[in-house]
């Protein structure tokens, strides 16, 4: 069995996550009619882009290997993104990042922060875990915005509660995490108890810390320009792939000829990049297919929501869950979805007179 090191007095530095871990010891069949019918870097970063089909083989490898291997391919993957961006080390002399890690996956990530084996530096280290804490404020910031249109802090706890169920064993293996888990259920029993109020007092509590954060639930965002091109050259390579075989790059699934393009494992964000096309590297089949990806995507979400509130008996579960979906959104996904802060102004309507309704309904 390999051992994770778990030296680092905090594996996660400079996060939320990482200073809680510190002080540790019909609506339906309509949907589902509709659809039959039918990130970030920052500072001086270098992107390495991977293939839709090389990022799925590193999940599932991932997901499958001893740890010993997940860390000698972590170790190749951060020597990889150095060649890349022709530096040798992961800060430069302001500070600032010079490799882009979000092409790695969490278990890899987890042994870079640890320095399993012994095999990263400080430096390596420190970048990992900014990485951790950056994907640990995004799954909060959604809920985060929602509690601020509903005053129900609920959300926030249930989703970090999610975000640590995900984790690795090996992740799950340390007492940090154990004892941030712990504090998180305390959390969400007492929204339980009161969802209009932020628990307090709880050791170890990540969320809490994520809240008290002046910039909680604001993430650096790439540039919408940078966006569209990064998804015009995916686009590119799956037109490529598909003249290399003698066929067509098509966007209609009617079409009884060509290869149909993937656009499964292309981001929301990218997606409203080709439906806007605001500058104009798309064509009017693949802005319309995008579109119509978007869409069905939100239908799901909502369907998703649908099914949580009809499971928990909880109605106001349908609300939050298409408020939760309108926060995770960017300005540009809403636009190119045509949510608009009307829709939006609709749904904390109704979260609030289904509140009220339950409320008089239990005395």
């Amino acid at each position: 069995m390999t051992s994770v090191n778990t030296g680092l007095a905090n594996p996660y530095a400079g996060s939320a996550y990482a200073r809680a871990a510190a002080t540790q010891p019909s609506l339906a069949n309509a949907l589902a009619g509709n659809d039959a019918a039918s990130n970030s870097g920052s500072g001086a970063a270098t992107n390495l882009t991977l293939s839709d089909a090389a990022k799925a083989k590193l999940a599932a490898d991932s997901a499958t290997k001893d740890f010993t291997a997940v860390t000698a391919d972590a170790r190749t993957a951060l020597n990889g993104l150095y060649s890349a961006a022709k530096v040798t080390a992961p800060i430069d002399a302001d500070g600032k990042n010079t490799i882009d890690l979000t092409s790695l996956d969490r278990r890899s990530l987890f042994a870079i922060a640890t320095n399993n084996g012994g095999q990263f530096t400080a430096a390596e280290q420190g970048v990992a875990a900014g990485e951790l804490g950056d994907r640990f404020s995004a799954a909060l910031a959604p809920p985060t915005a929602t509690a601020q249109l509903t005053g129900n802090f609920s959300g926030i706890y249930q989703a970090a509660l999610s975000y640590l169920d995900g984790a690795s064993g090996e992740e799950k293996a340390t007492a940090s995490w154990a004892a941030q888990r712990a504090a998180v259920v305390s959390g969400i029993q007492a929204t339980q108890q009161d969802p209009t109020k932020a628990p307090s007092g709880i050791a170890n509590d990540p969320v809490a810390i994520y809240l008290a954060q002046d910039s909680a639930g604001e993430l650096p965002v790439k540039d919408f320009s940078s966006v569209a091109k990064g998804v015009r050259a995916t686009l590119d390579a799956q037109a490529k792939a598909a003249s290399t075989a003698g066929k067509e790059l098509v966007f209609d699934s009617r079409r009884k000829t060509g290869q149909l393009a993937d656009l499964s494992a292309i981001d929301n964000r990218s997606l409203s990049a080709m439906s806007l096309n605001q500058d104009g590297l798309f064509s009017p089949d693949e802005s319309f297919a995008a579109k119509q990806e978007l869409g069905s995507r939100n239908r799901a979400s909502i369907l998703t929501a649908l099914k949580q509130s009809q499971s928990s008996g909880d109605p106001t579960q349908l609300s939050l869950g298409i408020l939760n979906t309108y926060s995770a959104m960017s300005a540009e996904e809403r636009q190119a979805s045509n949510w608009t802060p009307a829709f939006r102004d609709n749904a904390v309507q109704s979260y609030k007179t289904t509140s009220s309704l339950l409320s008089m309904l239990k005395g």
